[in-house]
């Protein structure tokens, strides 16, 4: 771990999308945080549920449409089996540098110390209960509730 001489103290992540890209970066930030030794909490809502959602989590893919980093334009992301085609692709770089799928990325996270929160609006929502989502989510909580975390001096939030 790196001396901290900069004041941080705690990361707070909250992840809003699943696609994989973000669902990377905001594992990756958290994941680095932890090493930097640094606390690190993570607050998933709305479509963010579905990187920890059982079922769905296998699942995410990159999105070809919409995206402004897609070497190509967004018509041609659309085209069918384009989504599948990049997502495959991309898995495979992945791969090749040794990250871990989703679910194994959570077991790290959570065995470094990562706190990981759900969004009780969102899993209303989507009517989502404990029981659908990753085994290590300590509970579904308020968006008040995990700012309420967050009010130490030090902290950051970060909205992916």
């Amino acid at each position: 771990m790196s001396e901290n001489n900069t004041g941080l103290k705690k990361m707070m992540i909250i992840l809003s999308k699943a696609t994989l890209d973000s669902v990377y970066a905001a594992f990756v930030l958290a994941n680095g945080a932890r090493m930097e030794g640094y606390e690190a909490e993570m607050f998933f809502t709305f479509f963010g549920l579905e990187a920890v959602h059982k079922k769905k989590m296998n699942d995410l893919r990159f999105a070809t449409v919409g995206n402004p980093a897609m070497p190509f334009p967004t018509m041609i992301g659309g085209l069918p089996g384009m989504e599948a085609m990049a997502t495959k692709m991309m898995k495979k770089e992945m791969a090749k540098l040794d990250l871990p799928e989703v679910p194994e990325f959570l077991e790290i996270l959570s065995a470094s110390g990562v706190r990981l929160w759900a969004c009780k609006l969102a899993a209303d929502m989507f009517k989502y209960k404990k029981e659908d989502l990753y085994e290590e989510i300590e509970a579904i909580i308020t968006v008040g509730d995990f700012y309420a975390r967050g009010s130490e001096p030090g902290t950051q939030m970060l909205f992916i």
